[in-house]
């Protein structure tokens, strides 16, 4: 590859990556019902809302689910991955590949941000456990329904909470998925550099 497709998949890779991390964020703090008064949720309504509000017409929300995020998600990746190809050289790929593709690199995403968040909370806990920074009070609303039930199987004991041992099993075994079903579909590891959010 040389360095004019090497500069342009970086381009393409940071700014679809970054558009989609926003969009991901969007649609997860909505599926928890966090903040929307939030200095940070706000940042992100406004990044999204001039995309998000045309395709909202057309596609509606279901059951509480904002299915016109998912559907931009998907495109932004789709695109993203296609650009990708032709910048250095593979010409256009099947869309119905590419789509399965996207939809692995989503869910890759959605994990990575679950772990990490996990982290950051794990850290806070101990460096700042009153702090009421705006990142954290949305990191806690985003972590605390997938943390609650895991809580109920195993309580704090001694005033520490083990229940993050749980969830990162469940990420680790979701991780192991992704890789099985991301080998499935022909996501080798040069492919994989496509794919933002893998």
């Amino acid at each position: 590859m040389g360095p004019l497709a090497q500069i342009s998949t970086l381009v393409i890779q940071t700014l679809a990556s970054l558009f989609l991390f926003i969009i991901v964020i969007r649609f997860l703090l909505q599926l928890v019902r966090a903040d929307f008064y939030n200095p940070i949720s706000q940042g992100v309504v406004k990044a999204t809302n001039p995309v998000l509000i045309p395709l909202r017409r057309i596609i509606p929300g279901l059951f509480g689910i904002d299915l016109a995020a998912i559907v931009l998600a998907i495109l932004v990746s789709v695109v993203a991955v296609e650009l990708n190809a032709l910048a250095i050289g593979f010409g256009m790929i099947n869309p119905a590949t590419v789509l399965v593709w996207s939809i692995i690199g989503l869910i890759s995403l959605i994990s990575t941000i679950f772990f990490w968040g996990l982290i950051i909370m794990i850290i806070s806990s101990f460096i700042a456990p009153m702090s009421n920074h705006p990142a954290l009070s949305l990191l806690r609303q985003l972590l605390e329904p997938i943390m609650a039930p895991f809580r109920k199987l195993i309580p704090p004991m001694g005033g520490f909470d083990l229940s993050p041992i749980l969830v990162f099993l469940v990420i680790n075994v979701v991780n192991v998925l992704i890789h099985h079903f991301a080998a499935l579909a022909g996501l080798s590891n040069s492919a994989a550099q496509l794919v933002p959010g893998i």
